[in-house]
């Protein structure tokens, strides 16, 4: 089976990009921005909890997000086993590699468009911030074990797709 982890800075189009792979190769697509938004747009315990959390652009807590992830994973059977208990490697880690510049253009599209209210100016900042700080870091830990690829995301969205599906092992 394949198990991809896919991550990049907020804007970098890894939504856009996760349901494609998910769609070519049929494997679940698990995102817990969406999940989160869903929760909110429902009014759940939940949704209420993270709302304010991500209009101000910090990261959920990773109690909320690991008990969100355990539902959704549940309704997809546990997705063997969590990866049977994380025993499983992940097949490719795919970053995409795109400018702040560029992520604050395409937030600004996507809140216009979209009316998101977690995509205020202030907000997008913060979350490159963190995202900066806390999450690129990993890259140096999936590089490490040899399958990390980065991936040019500044292209448009069917340029970005040709260098995924070329990285994606067989």
């Amino acid at each position: 089976m394949l198990n991809v982890l896919l991550f990049g800075p907020q804007g970098s189009g890894k939504g856009t990009q996760a349901k494609r792979i998910a769609a070519e190769y049929g494997i679940p697509h698990v995102s817990t921005g969406d999940m989160f938004r869903a929760a909110i747009a429902k009014g759940t315990p939940l949704g209420q909890q993270v709302e304010p959390i991500l209009a101000s652009g910090a990261l959920v807590p990773d109690d909320l997000t690991i008990g969100l992830i355990r539902e959704r994973l549940a309704q997809a059977e546990a997705l063997d086993g969590l990866l049977d208990e994380l025993g499983r490697p992940l097949t490719i880690v795919l970053e995409l590699l795109v400018s702040d510049d560029e992520c604050v253009a395409r937030i600004a599209g996507r809140a216009a468009e979209e009316g998101r209210a977690d995509d205020t100016p202030e907000a997008v900042a913060r979350r490159l911030e963190i995202y900066h700080r806390d999450t690129e870091p990993i890259s140096d830990h999936y590089r490490a074990t040899g399958n990390l690829v980065g991936i040019p995301g500044g292209g448009s969205v069917d340029e970005v797709w040709t260098e995924i599906q070329q990285a994606v092992p067989a």
